[in-house]
């Protein structure tokens, strides 16, 4: 769906076969802004089942990886991941030099987008993000990612952020499960909402993917922003 606003991650169980997981992708494709492989997707699959899930779908792909690490051993390890991709998370803690600067222009080079983590869904974020947001901003602003991470589990982050970065598109985690209602980030000024259980887990997905996207339709109008 080309106005969709949701990005459906994909966080498998153990033992869950890629079947499942390969028709959920293939079942919400033309529905969605994108799919979410985070690592338990890639632990039970590895980068094949990206591939494959590829294979079945042309939607934006974002690995979530949460890279936290030197410049080359990120650059190392996305490069695995380069063609099956189209976007990497990164922690924006470890910095510009030698860390996400490097991380970036090897992106760049390669046309995949980088998400910068600066704040968390879960209350243990504000223990150490939260606090030092404006450094994280600070360090996004140097690097100039195609967009920042931050939690739909607390409305009044997003709309600081969206103030401090607005050239980032705005990513929301904590949707369903972890208490945010389909809306509240987008209300805030985040222009995705990350959803994974509450669609993946439902007994119909394309029905509650399909809900939310009418849901997301009002609220954007009534911001005044188009579709994307």
């Amino acid at each position: 769906m080309v106005g969709s606003r949701v990005f459906v991650a994909l966080d498998p169980g153990v033992g869950e076969s890629l079947g499942y997981w390969l028709n959920i992708v293939s079942r919400l494709c033309g529905g969605v802004a994108g799919f979410k492989f985070g690592l338990p997707f890639l632990l039970s699959f590895g980068v094949d089942g990206v591939r494959v899930s590829r294979g079945v779908c042309d939607s934006m792909f974002i690995v979530d990886l949460k890279l936290a690490d030197v410049g080359d051993v990120m650059v190392s390890t996305v490069s695995r991941l380069v063609g099956y991709v189209d976007g990497v998370i990164a922690h924006g803690f470890t910095g510009f030099e030698g860390a996400l600067g490097e991380l970036k222009d090897y992106l760049d080079s390669v046309g995949v987008k980088l998400a910068l983590i600066v704040s968390m869904s879960h209350a243990g974020s504000l223990d150490v993000l939260d606090v030092n947001i404006d450094r994280l901003l600070w360090v996004a602003d140097r690097v100039k990612p195609w967009g920042l991470v931050a939690p739909a589990t607390r409305p009044h982050v997003i709309s600081y952020v969206k103030s401090r970065a607005p050239w980032a598109k705005i990513l929301s985690p904590g949707v369903g499960v972890q208490g945010a209602r389909p809306g509240d980030a987008l209300r805030a000024g985040a222009d995705y909402e990350i959803i994974g259980r509450a669609i993946t887990r439902a007994p119909n997905p394309l029905e509650v993917l399909q809900s939310i996207n009418l849901e997301h339709e009002k609220i954007m109008g009534e911001r005044g922003v188009g579709r994307v």
